[in-house]
């Protein structure tokens, strides 16, 4: 029986290529830097929305939900971009995915929201709350990953027409 190697997903980050893992080794620090600079945008993004957005203690926490939600979204539409639009852009996936989305989803936050509701009296509303955020979020990657594939196939089709 033949030993099945799976195809890498994104050059990137796959550390079964031997140039991929010198030029770690070379310089990690533009990766470290751009996954850093990022993570600062994404969390100042993630905070602003939950300062205008509040929740009561009993009540749905609609920011973190569409935070949460959003991001995934977003991933979706990253990895189809990473794959097939932009390839070779070294530091894009580092510096948006793992930066920017990394620190603007906080799945942290979504499990202190269901246990703040269930603390407050309201244990269906937490039990809810991670259902349809769980829910929710893996059909915005999906949505993310379904749309943005289809907008590549239709301006590959729009620029064969020319």
């Amino acid at each position: 029986m033949s030993e099945r190697v799976p195809a890498p997903m994104d050059a990137d980050v796959d550390l079964h290529v031997p140039a991929v893992r010198t030029q770690l080794r070379q310089s990690p620090w533009p990766v470290l830097a751009s996954i850093s600079a990022g993570g600062v945008c994404g969390a100042w993004s993630r905070y602003g929305l939950g300062l205008l957005w509040p929740h009561p203690a009993g009540g749905f926490p609609w920011a973190t939900f569409v935070i949460n939600v959003s991001g995934c979204l977003l991933i979706g539409v990253l990895m189809v971009i990473v794959s097939e639009v932009l390839p070779g852009r070294r530091l894009l996936r580092p510096f948006v995915g793992v930066g920017v989305l990394g620190g603007y989803t906080t799945f942290s936050t979504y499990v202190v929201d269901a246990h703040k509701a269930v603390a407050a009296g309201v244990p269906q509303l937490g039990l809810l709350y991670l259902a349809v955020t769980v829910v929710g979020a893996l059909l915005a990657v999906w949505a993310g990953t379904v749309t943005m594939s289809g907008l590549v196939r239709w301006r590959s089709a729009r620029v064969g027409e020319r």
